[in-house]
């Protein structure tokens, strides 16, 4: 296998647009060197069969969607942190709908769900730990319990953003950090 890694980030950057406008069942070698602009075979050199492709797009999304260091710079909140979240996955469209396309394609490929499974679960303990050692309001449930909804709110505003028309999404991330982050836990409000 070659080792280029500004060439294999390249083959992989050409993948998740393949894989975003043609659907899992349009990303093949092929149309990825074609994507990136490079002679017939090249992809096959980095990627010895398309599982293992599925599986490094997976880690090259990552890569893309990490915030740059000065998005999470100075003072922390919580509401604004998931207003740059979606900023950057509206940015950066194709991405993320890549990764919608690797969920759909992890229900068909028994080895990619297992592989995703394993990403996702420590991205998701990632998230809390970053949280709470950020001193953000909260508990580990609420951080969870926000992170599947803002799943929810990015999927339907890269699939169907109509029906968040008359939802303002800034006053929904405002609501959904008031409710699942209290300042504090609702058993010390009620003593």
């Amino acid at each position: 296998m070659r080792q280029n890694p500004q060439r294999r980030a390249a083959l992989l950057d050409a993948a998740i647009e393949v894989l975003a406008r043609e659907g899992s069942r349009g990303l093949t070698l092929r149309a990825v060197d074609a994507e990136a602009g490079v002679p017939t075979g090249t992809a096959s050199n980095y990627f010895a069969n398309r599982g293992q492709l599925l599986v490094q797009i997976l880690h090259r999304t990552r890569e893309r969607l990490t915030p740059a260091p000065d998005e999470l710079a100075g003072p922390l909140d919580t509401r604004v942190l998931l207003g740059r979240l979606l900023g950057r996955i509206r940015r950066e469209r194709s991405v993320h709908t890549a990764m919608l396309e690797l969920r759909l394609e992890a229900t068909r490929r028994p080895e990619l769900q297992a592989e995703l499974s394993a990403f996702l679960a420590a991205e998701l303990e990632e998230n809390i730990a970053w949280h709470l050692e950020a001193g953000l309001p909260g508990d580990r449930e609420g951080v969870a319990l926000l992170y599947f909804a803002m799943q929810g709110l990015i999927v339907d505003d890269l699939t169907v953003p109509d029906l968040l028309a008359s939802h303002p999404v800034d006053d929904l991330l405002g609501v959904m950090v008031e409710r699942l982050l209290p300042e504090r836990p609702a058993d010390l409000t009620q003593s």
